[in-house]
């Protein structure tokens, strides 16, 4: 059933008393797509919005430029009238963010090197030398065993705890968020409908199969179900139940953001293209 434990929480975030939802798409660490949407969205925001960024927001381009920037514009709407909380800013947990996680965590792996090496095909090498990391040292530590690999994550968590924000910010990632019944839920890439909110386990980042249901399923009584990344790399598609915000930021392509209304209706469309020019594709005001 719909979560009704408390606005936020380790998982979710209720945003139900929310007038209009921002949505991001995934950003994969483009830090300069991100200022520009950022500005874009700053001349269309009205008192009593909320913003949710779908995961994936780490990844192959500037990762310290990118939570800096995420941190700025999360302080300038906290600034807004009327009075804002941290819970009106949402991060949610994506594959990239769900990766590093496990990284840091690697010494209880029963095979670090095999975890290391296919965690680096899908794009932690970027969030590891953002903290000073060295992949080759990892399989080095590895070989050496789990004393060696415990110092080598412990290095990489002192190197995120001196960075001013970044354990806070990491602190605060949520699973999913919603606007409660009747409303939209907001997910990274998947979701399994047969499954309740609170026992997806990994399908947030990684059943985007579960998704494609969602269109003739439904799930849980929620209008529209929306994410920020398709593996698949097919843009932006929308159905009655589902819409996908991914223009292909972080391969070549736009980051995107979609306003909208509790119930779901698409009210703005906002998108940045690499050449960093904003083109308003929809609006329906």
């Amino acid at each position: 059933m719909i979560p009704t434990s408390p606005v936020a929480s380790d998982r979710h975030v209720d945003l139900s008393g929310a007038r209009r939802v921002w949505a991001v798409g995934a950003l994969f660490g483009e830090a300069d797509l991100l200022c520009d949407l950022h500005d874009a969205i700053a001349t269309r925001f009205e008192p009593g919005d909320r913003i949710v960024y779908l995961g994936n927001m780490l990844g192959g381009g500037d990762v310290r430029a990118t939570l800096t920037e995420l941190m700025r514009f999360r302080a300038l709407v906290m600034a807004q009238p009327p009075l804002y909380l941290p819970e009106d800013i949402v991060c949610l947990r994506g594959a990239q963010e769900e990766m590093w996680h496990k990284l840091l965590q690697i010494h209880f792996a029963p095979k670090p090197k095999d975890l290391l090496a296919w965690m680096l095909q899908r794009g932690v090498g970027a969030v590891l030398a953002a903290y000073g990391g060295d992949a080759n040292q990892g399989f080095a530590a590895a070989d050496e065993g789990m004393v060696a690999l415990t110092r080598w994550t412990a290095r990489l968590k002192s190197a995120v705890l001196g960075t001013p924000g970044h354990q806070m910010w990491f602190n605060q990632i949520r699973r999913f968020a919603h606007t409660g019944k009747g409303g939209v839920l907001f997910v990274n890439t998947g979701v399994e409908p047969s499954r309740a909110l609170h026992d997806q386990r990994d399908a947030f980042w990684w059943g985007s199969q579960g998704f494609e249901r969602v269109g003739t399923e439904g799930i849980e009584g929620f209008t529209k179900v929306v994410r920020g990344y398709d593996p698949a790399g097919r843009g932006v598609t929308e159905t009655d139940r589902t819409l996908c915000i991914d223009s292909g930021c972080g391969r070549g392509g736009a980051l995107s953001a979609a306003c909208l209304s509790p119930d779901g209706r698409l009210i703005d469309w906002v998108e940045v293209a690499p050449s960093d020019s904003v083109v308003p594709i929809r609006a329906a005001r």
